[in-house]
């Protein structure tokens, strides 16, 4: 859900949110809609990427790769066609904004891809909405129906001699294809598994032709850079960290809902000011911070700025946004299987690292919660989740990795109260090897 405002956001991307028929063009043209593109129209390529450079802006989908050299890498003299994909495969498990961005106000969507288009010289481009987001579509289409009626898209977009036609697509309902090279797989027509990199999508992307690919907050993103500037964008955040980013934040907190905070926020604010503290009034045990791939933090470890390099100080990721608060009732041999069980399921069955990895900490994380396990088994999880790290095509692995080395690490006293307390006698060999 999204809240009502709260003093400590600065809602940049969701400030038409709540209007009276918010997602329709007229409701965008009558709060700014359109002015960027019509200002990008009269820029060059490079003064739009150098404003871009300027805002800070970075990838709002995980990776947090600077949104101006992303598309600075796009070969303006390749003869090849080039190409716009929207990632709205949102399926990171304690995520949902790009759904909100798509439901409110697609016409931002519109016009950061509009102006994305017009950096690279662009003339087609796709939006890839997750497979469960079928009611998305729906609005999307319709948004895009009144682009094209009043002159926003299609040929000579109002007189400015740019061409630009966009359309949705459906995923199938896969994880996998949340990564780039797997959606452009997909979006291809063929099964959605992560391609060998480089070549890097700029260069040979959709069609193996240059693409821009971003998700859909930082699409959303660009029009309001274009128009307050890049370093008006800049200041609200930190320093290589510019603007505001929306946070999902789910869990044990009293008012849990999408948010949109500057880069740079407390967490700590966050937690207990903005979303009011832990239910219950119980205390704070830990916080997933970026969704489910995001390594956890511990209640001691949770009072920094959140921004993308105090997120790696503390060895975690600002991720999608996904913050996960959980009280110190929490079961967190309970959590480390549950994130496994969606990875085991997710995993595209590629990679054998992947593959078998997910597939026996699963099977290890069960017998660990149902008090089957042995002591060596925490050491043997531990291992199997650094062996995945850094050995498979994509990042599924190390998105299952990463929370359950941390969730071990931190929290092993947790896995060692799960140990079964009786000994079984040993009367035979084959006994021996059935207790393993």
């Amino acid at each position: 859900m999204f809240n009502e405002p709260h003093p400590d956001e600065v809602r940049i991307i969701t400030k038409r949110f709540g209007l009276p028929n918010s997602a329709s063009i007229d409701t965008y043209l009558a709060h700014e809609g359109y002015v960027a593109f019509m200002k990008a129209a009269e820029m060059t390529p490079e003064a739009i990427i150098e404003e871009l450079k300027v805002s800070s802006l970075r990838g709002r989908g995980g990776a947090g790769f600077p949104t101006g050299l992303k598309w600075s890498f796009i070969p303006r003299d390749n003869p090849k066609p080039k190409y716009v994909v929207v990632n709205a495969d949102e399926s990171e498990p304690g995520t949902c904004k790009d759904r909100l961005l798509i439901e409110n106000d697609p016409h931002q969507l519109i016009e950061g891809c509009l102006i994305a288009a017009r950096t690279i010289g662009c003339k087609l481009g796709y939006i890839y909405i997750r497979g469960e987001y079928r009611y998305l579509i729906d609005i999307m289409d319709k948004a895009l129906a009144e682009a094209y009626a009043h002159g926003y898209l299609g040929k000579n977009i109002k007189g400015t001699g740019i061409d630009f036609d966009l359309y949705t697509h459906s995923g199938a309902g896969a994880y996998e294809c949340g990564e780039e090279s797997a959606l452009l797989e997909s979006l291809e027509g063929k099964r959605g598994v992560p391609r060998i990199r480089p070549p890097f999508p700029a260069v040979s992307g959709l069609y193996a032709s240059p693409t821009v690919l971003n998700n859909v907050e930082t699409f959303c993103s660009v029009p309001a850079i274009l128009r307050m500037g890049g370093q008006a964008y800049a200041d609200l955040g930190t320093p290589k960290n510019g603007g505001t980013r929306m946070l999902c934040v789910s869990g044990h907190v009293n008012r849990p809902g999408v948010y949109e905070i500057p880069l740079g926020f407390s967490m700590q604010k966050m937690i207990y000011d903005v979303c009011g503290g832990i239910r219950g009034g119980k205390k704070l045990k830990a916080v997933i911070p970026g969704g489910s791939s995001s390594p956890v933090l511990k209640a001691d470890e949770c009072d920094f700025p959140m921004d993308y390099d105090n997120y790696a100080r503390m060895k975690t990721m600002a991720g999608s946004g996904g913050m996960m608060v959980m009280d110190e009732d929490t079961d967190i041999v309970k959590v480390a299987l549950r994130t496994m069980r969606f990875y085991a399921h997710e995993s595209c069955g590629w990679c054998i690292p992947c593959r078998e990895g997910t597939t026996w900490l699963r099977k290890i994380l069960t017998r660990m919660d149902e008090g089957t396990g042995r002591r060596a088994d925490i050491d043997l999880i531990h291992e199997l989740a650094k062996n995945m790290l850094g050995r498979t095509f994509c990042p599924l692995g190390d998105a299952a990795a990463m929370p359950t080395i941390g969730f071990v690490e931190k929290f092993r006293e947790e896995f060692e109260a799960r140990l079964r307390e009786t000994v079984v006698p040993v009367t035979s060999p084959d006994q021996l090897i059935a207790i393993g």
